[in-house]
């Protein structure tokens, strides 16, 4: 049986043939383009690694790296898998010129897409260092040297030289450079609180008005007496009296260190360019770094006739214009003396332990 005869289509020619293998070549590369591109955005946004050890995995960020360094940085401390897929996004989002150097913190098994953030935003570990005031320039040293964040060594500044304050620092950051950031910022305050002080201050340096706010520094704990305090040695100074200051007398003998006892009486007449009780005026340095209260309130103290204080036995001072009125203080104040030592011998003879009276 014949079957119908069909005629044979047309035969491709060359260029044909060269553009459906061209199309097909298209087609295989877009659907390897879009099969790279999910993976990438997978990459992206998928959990990390989890962190070598712990929940977090710090990593310094240096000051000046670039993008390949930062990425490499990054890969090799486990943060992310893969270091070149994490620089070509950057690239691609414009995030590259937006990376910030710093210690950064990265949970474990975070993304991609949140570790960039991070880094882009400058999302960094915080340090800081706090001075408390009132402390010496020794002091500010072992605080220094007990931040294990920071490098290196710094020598005591001089007494009074340092702001107490609260700094930010960085890992890695020289104890010399925060220190010298301290100076400075002391340095910055004191120059403008000197350009608005009061006239008439019986003090013609902004040195002398240091060692004077060292010592209204070490007498109270409370903020708020600091200006009275002030104003009390200002009064003293302007009538030629002495300072009689004990916190000098005890920078004299430990320099500022506790001193664990009371002052002897031997102390107090011993001579000495510190014991404020046999010398007039200040005395030769300041006896502590004082805060910016302190500064504040001898360069612009209160008008008062007070010439003494005293404590008052509830954490502040009772102050006097007069003899009389201190010594009656003074009296006061010797009673809540008994008394407190009456608590603590009480105390003291009191059993601690065994079985309880019946």
């Amino acid at each position: 049986m014949s079957r119908p005869f069909r005629f044979p289509g047309p035969t491709p020619t060359p260029r044909r043939r060269l553009a459906i293998a061209g199309l097909s070549a298209l087609g295989t590369l877009a659907v390897v383009a879009l099969i790279a591109a999910g993976w990438l955005v997978w990459a992206y946004v998928s959990p990390g690694p989890h962190a070598r050890t712990g929940d977090l995995t710090t990593v310094v960020l240096r000051q000046g790296s670039g993008l390949g360094e930062i990425s490499s940085s990054l890969e090799s401390s486990g943060v992310i898998r893969s270091g070149p897929i994490f620089a070509a996004i950057a690239q691609a989002t414009g995030a590259a010129r937006q990376l910030r150097a710093g210690e950064y913190q990265f949970t474990s098994g975070a993304s991609m897409a949140s570790v960039l953030n991070q880094v882009r935003r400058g999302r960094v570990v915080r340090h800081f260092v706090t001075v408390p005031e009132g402390v010496t320039s020794d002091m500010v040293i072992d605080i220094l040297m007990a931040q294990r964040e920071l490098t290196g060594a710094a020598p005591s500044p001089p007494e009074g030289t340092v702001l107490p304050e609260t700094y930010e620092v960085q890992r890695g950051e020289d104890r010399a450079a925060v220190l010298q950031r301290m100076m400075d910022a002391r340095d910055r305050l004191l120059a403008q609180l000197w350009q608005q002080r009061q006239p008439g201050l019986p003090f013609a340096t902004p040195d002398e008005a240091v060692i004077l706010a060292s010592i209204v520094e070490k007498e109270t704990a409370l903020a708020e007496e600091r200006p009275r305090i002030a104003s009390v040695f200002v009064n003293r100074l302007r009538q030629g009296i002495a300072l009689a200051s004990d916190p000098t007398i005890i920078y004299g003998i430990t320099r500022g260190r506790p001193l664990g006892r009371g002052i002897r009486r031997s102390e107090l007449n011993a001579p000495g360019p510190y014991n404020s009780y046999q010398n007039t005026g200040l005395p030769p340095t300041p006896i502590a770094n004082p805060g910016r209260a302190a500064l504040a309130a001898v360069l612009d103290p209160p008008h008062t006739n007070d010439l003494f204080f005293v404590a008052n036995g509830g954490g502040g001072h009772a102050f006097a214009a007069d003899l009389a009125t201190h010594e009656r203080n003074v009296a006061l104040w010797r009673q809540v003396e008994q008394r407190q030592a009456a608590v603590r011998q009480s105390r003291a003879a009191t059993p601690s332990g065994g079985p309880q009276a019946r």
